[in-house]
Order: C-alpha cells, then sequence, then structure tokens
C-alpha cells in the first residue's frame, strides 16, 4: 500500500510564524527609597454623596494613629461651615471585614512615561461616615423647661443631618422609627385593641378590683357557642384585613410552595379551593395572620441580637405587610423596645392557638401547630388550659383534639397551704 503524506499550506506555515514571531517587551521596575521616612497616603471615600470639592472652603482634614498599634489609623474630615465631620476608621465598620487583597495608589507621569505606585496607609480604604458629636449639657442656671428643649433641639438636629448626610439605611431607620412614635402618640392607633365592655352584675361591679386579668385574646365568659367565646373581629381588626388575601393569590399560582408558608398552614390551604365568598376570605384572613404572627415569633425569641440578626436572614416566610406589621409591633412590644417580654410571648402564642381553632372549626390536631412553635404537646398544655379548651380523643391508638367548650370555664388557680411545723 502507499502512503500518502500531506504537507501543511503555506497560510497555515505563516500563522504559526506569526504566533512564535510574538515577543514579550521587557519592562524596568525601580524601587524609589529616597524617601524612606515620608507617611504613606491616605485613601477615603464618601459613600454619602458629599462632595468636598463642592464647598467654597476646603475641608480640614486630620489623621490620627494609634501610639502601640501604628496601623490603626482615623481620618476626620470636617465639613466647612458647621456640618459634621466624616470619620473614617481602618481598625472598625467596613474596613474590620476580612481582606483577600492589597491596596496601592498609581501615580502616571504622561510626560516621562513612568508610573509610580505607592502603598497605602494601613492598606485599607477608608469609609468616611458622618459622625454627630452630642452637643454640650445645657448650664446650671437654665430651668428645666430649657434643658429639655434642648435636648428636644439636639434631636431635631439629629434628624435633619441624618436626612441631608446621612446613608440610605439611616434615613429609612429614622423615618420608621418616626411613624412608629407618632403611632403610639395617637389614641387612635389603640381603637382597634378596645376589649369591648364586659356584662356584669351590680354585685361584680362591687367587686370589680377582684376580678382577674388573664393574659389571652378578648373573649365573651357569656358566650354559648365556641364561635362567640373568642371575639374574631377584635382578634384580626377589620383595617388590616385587606392585607391578608395574598395567600389566595399565592395558592392560585401556584407560588404557595415558594413562600415558606408553616406546617399548619399549608396542611389546611387546599381548603381555599373548596370555599368561595365571604368563607374563603376569612380562612384566607386566618392563615396569613397566623403565618405573620410565627414570623413576629420566630424574630424575637430570646437570644442575643448577633444571632437574632444571623437567624433573620435564614427565616424563610411571606413578608409581612407594613400596616400589619405596624400593628403587631403594638400589641406585642413595649414601647421602646422591638423584643417580646415574658407576658407579650405568652400572649403572642395564645392569639395563635385561638386562631388554630378557628381554622379548624374548634376541633384541631395540635401536631401540626407544635412543629411551627418548636414545642411538645406537654408545653402547650399549659397554654390550651389557660383558653378553656379540652381534649378528647376518638378511641384508643387515635389522635387527641383540642375542643373549646362553651361558655368558657377557665381552670382555678390552686393555693398550697403550707404545714405548720
Amino acid at each position: 500500500m502507499a502512503s500518502h503524506e500531506t504537507n501543511p499550506s503555506p497560510a497555515a506555515s505563516s500563522k504559526k510564524k506569526k504566533r512564535h514571531s510574538k515577543k514579550r517587551k521587557a519592562i524596568e521596575v525601580t524601587v524609589d527609597a529616597s524617601f524612606p521616612g515620608a507617611a504613606a497616603p491616605v485613601v477615603g471615600y464618601f459613600p454619602t454623596g458629599y462632595d468636598p470639592l463642592a464647598a467654597a472652603e476646603p475641608p480640614r482634614v486630620r489623621l490620627f494613629r494609634h501610639e502601640k498599634h501604628h496601623n490603626r489609623v482615623e481620618l476626620v474630615v470636617g465639613a466647612p461651615g458647621g456640618g459634621p465631620d466624616f470619620v473614617g476608621r481602618s481598625y472598625a465598620g467596613e474596613a474590620a471585614a476580612p481582606q483577600l487583597c492589597g491596596y496601592a495608589l498609581g501615580v502616571l507621569d504622561k510626560a516621562t512615561g513612568t508610573l509610580k505606585i505607592v502603598p497605602i496607609a494601613s492598606n485599607k480604604i477608608l469609609r468616611l461616615e458622618p459622625h454627630f458629636e452630642a452637643q454640650q449639657p445645657a448650664h446650671s442656671q437654665q430651668s428645666a423647661a430649657e434643658a429639655g428643649s434642648s435636648v428636644a433641639d439636639t434631636e431635631l438636629n439629629r434628624q435633619d443631618l441624618t436626612q441631608a448626610y446621612g446613608t440610605k439605611k439611616d434615613k429609612d431607620k429614622d423615618n420608621k422609627w418616626k411613624s412608629l412614635k407618632e403611632q403610639r402618640n395617637d389614641p387612635s392607633a389603640y381603637l382597634d385593641l378596645d376589649l369591648g365592655e364586659s356584662k356584669t352584675t351590680a354585685d361584680a361591679t362591687d367587686s370589680e378590683a377582684s376580678v382577674e386579668v388573664r393574659n389571652i385574646p378578648p373573649y365573651d365568659p357569656a358566650a354559648d357557642t365556641s364561635e362567640k367565646a373568642y371575639l374574631f373581629d377584635e382578634i384580626i381588626p377589620k383595617n388590616i384585613r385587606p392585607h391578608l388575601l395574598d395567600i389566595v393569590g399565592h395558592f392560585e399560582s401556584g407560588e404557595f410552595g415558594l413562600k415558606g408558608y408553616g406546617s399548619f398552614v399549608s396542611n389546611r390551604v387546599n381548603k381555599l379551593q373548596e370555599l368561595q365568598g365571604e368563607d374563603q376570605e376569612r380562612l384566607a384572613w386566618i392563615l396569613s395572620y397566623i403565618t405573620h404572627l410565627l414570623s413576629l415569633l420566630a424574630r424575637n425569641s430570646s437570644m442575643s441580637k448577633q444571632k437574632r440578626k444571623e437567624k433573620d436572614q435564614t427565616i424563610r416566610g411571606p413578608m409581612i405587610p407594613q400596616a400589619v406589621h405596624r400593628k403587631l409591633l403594638l400589641m406585642f412590644t413595649e414601647p421602646g423596645s422591638s423584643s417580646l417580654s415574658t407576658e407579650k410571648h405568652e400572649l403572642l402564642v395564645n392569639y395563635i392557638l385561638v386562631l388554630t381553632l378557628f381554622a379548624d372549626d374548634f376541633r384541631s390536631e395540635p401536631t401540626d401547630i407544635c412543629v411551627d412553635l418548636k414545642m411538645n404537646r406537654q408545653m402547650l398544655k399549659p397554654y390550651y388550659d389557660q383558653l378553656g379548651c379540652k381534649s378528647v380523643s376518638t378511641g384508643a391508638f387515635k389522635p387527641f383534639f383540642m375542643t373549646l367548650p362553651a361558655p368558657l370555664k377557665f381552670p382555678q388557680q390552686v393555693t398550697r397551704r403550707r404545714r405548720r411545723k
């Protein structure tokens, strides 16, 4: 057999020659040590949009360095005209995050064709954030009223400076607290929290001081049916009900499984398909409100602030509407605090259990809600007893159901007498 040899074409050989003909250019790099004692330049930026070059006068710049730790520097840029100081620290805030690269400042001289690269101070790019110094205390001869007005003026000045130079996060935080303070000072915000007038006899009014205040949702002790025992219109106020219908859209669009609803709501959402009109809306209110109450309970569990911040990032579930969130904060948090006290935590669990009874037509199997609350049946038994519920079973080795007999009968507190010695 004859062997055929293929010779490369002249075009292909010319391409190979061109590829191998490329040569790398040598660049001379010299280290200039003529200023060994000179300080490294400091690099910073303003995240608030403040432009120091726009002012008529140049800003006052000061640099502070730690006596023992020389790599810790603090850059202070004072705005002219009595504005706030912008402070950047190399040891706190954004600069304290793990850094996997190094920074340097390059200066290109086009005339000579040289590029000078110098390291920057502390190898950090400083984030210059506005810093508001506290005003001096009022003079001792001023009256208490003048001192109070001075504190109020300081708070207003701080808010004005935040709106002018603050970051978007600080502005949103101030607006949120401002709206919450306005609602706390507005008496009309508490109209929906009225527990109603209880029907008492003449003898009961005489002993009004001895009436026990129970930490449970609004109820009617004289109700003869389970549906009227707890006041549904006060448990879910009418002004927030339009914000509790998103679950219907999630169920009909097929996005329900992606929203992170709890076990109790997921096992009962199919009832929405069987109901129509007002009955469907009523069940949607109940299931949505249970979901938002569980979210509030999960975000305000007793833990440190750092763990609470990490847990907020991992909590799954539909977003709480703003109107509903404000109502929940008014009902279950103390003024000036965003955490739950022991009494408010107990009240919140009682609200959830009462709504589960409404959802199951007052014959509820507590397995699903135990999973959502991360509590077993023995832990929930005191809550059910406090609500006046009773457990029933259809037979041996069958699940227990929680019912709500009417009229309500609450457990009596038994006081044990001490034995005489």
